[in-house]
């Protein structure tokens, strides 16, 4: 008899060429198929809820496939997890109803981004954050999150060469919260977003906080569609996948 799992994980995207299997390098989905492959001794198609680009990590990703094995649950479990390498841990396994699609049934994500904004660069923890020396206006950005929130054609925020023609998304919030020695944590919540659209839209919201764009300036390039119009997309080390709702 088929049985369906969840997985919940959690992972460091910097040595990985993302989630998709590629020909040019070493994927997450590559190493988890092949982790539960040595455990049940079958051959599985492990589908994510959404891909995570090159070096973008994961707090809570979630996953699903297919086996016939007869292990229990946990023996599955504490097997996979004894196989992968040390920067992805399976979170959590479930058997789920035959139905369940990681990707088909999931309702949103939630990404955070961070960065470093002081003047010294840090050398603790520089490989989870954007490290931005120039000063930031917090309130400027802010206003200029307000902007990005709704329904909007996000084609400016878009990656170059993205095929896909609908690029019309839901942003629910963008909040900013600044912490301790110049951490900035920036949370994205949308139903669904496009390639690099998080990345782009953080780089625009940096180049607000640093005054080379006004916050009534995102509204234009919005309409205006134009990539080149927005900011540049921040380094992929500082993006997680936070959450993913169903």
């Amino acid at each position: 008899m088929m049985r369906n799992f969840k997985m919940i994980l959690g992972y460091d995207g910097a040595a990985y060429c993302g989630w998709q299997r590629q020909l040019n390098g070493i994927s997450i989905q590559q190493i988890l198929e092949e982790a539960v492959a040595q455990i049940t001794g079958e051959q599985v198609s492990i589908i994510a809820s959404g891909r995570t680009d090159a070096g973008v990590h994961a707090i809570h990703q979630v996953a699903s496939f297919k086996c016939r094995s007869l292990l229990p649950v946990n023996k599955i479990f504490m097997g996979i997890n004894s196989v992968l390498p040390e920067d992805i841990v399976i979170q959590d396994l479930q058997e789920v109803p035959p139905d369940f699609n990681a990707l088909k049934d999931a309702k949103g994500k939630v990404y955070l981004y961070r960065i470093r904004n002081q003047r010294v660069r840090p050398v603790l923890g520089r490989q989870y954050s954007w490290f931005v020396r120039f000063p930031l206006d917090l309130a400027r950005m802010q206003e200029a999150a307000h902007h990005l929130t709704g329904e909007h054609d996000f084609s400016c925020f878009c990656a170059t060469g993205c095929d896909i023609k609908n690029r019309i998304r839901t942003l629910n919030h963008i909040t900013i919260h600044q912490g301790e020695q110049g951490l900035l944590e920036i949370t994205v919540e949308s139903s669904g977003f496009l390639r690099h659209m998080v990345r782009n839209i953080i780089g625009t919201l940096v180049d607000v906080g640093r005054g080379k764009l006004q916050p009534e300036d995102i509204p234009e390039i919005i309409a205006g569609g134009d990539r080149k119009k927005a900011g540049v997309a921040a380094p992929a080390h500082g993006l997680f996948l936070k959450e993913v709702k169903y």
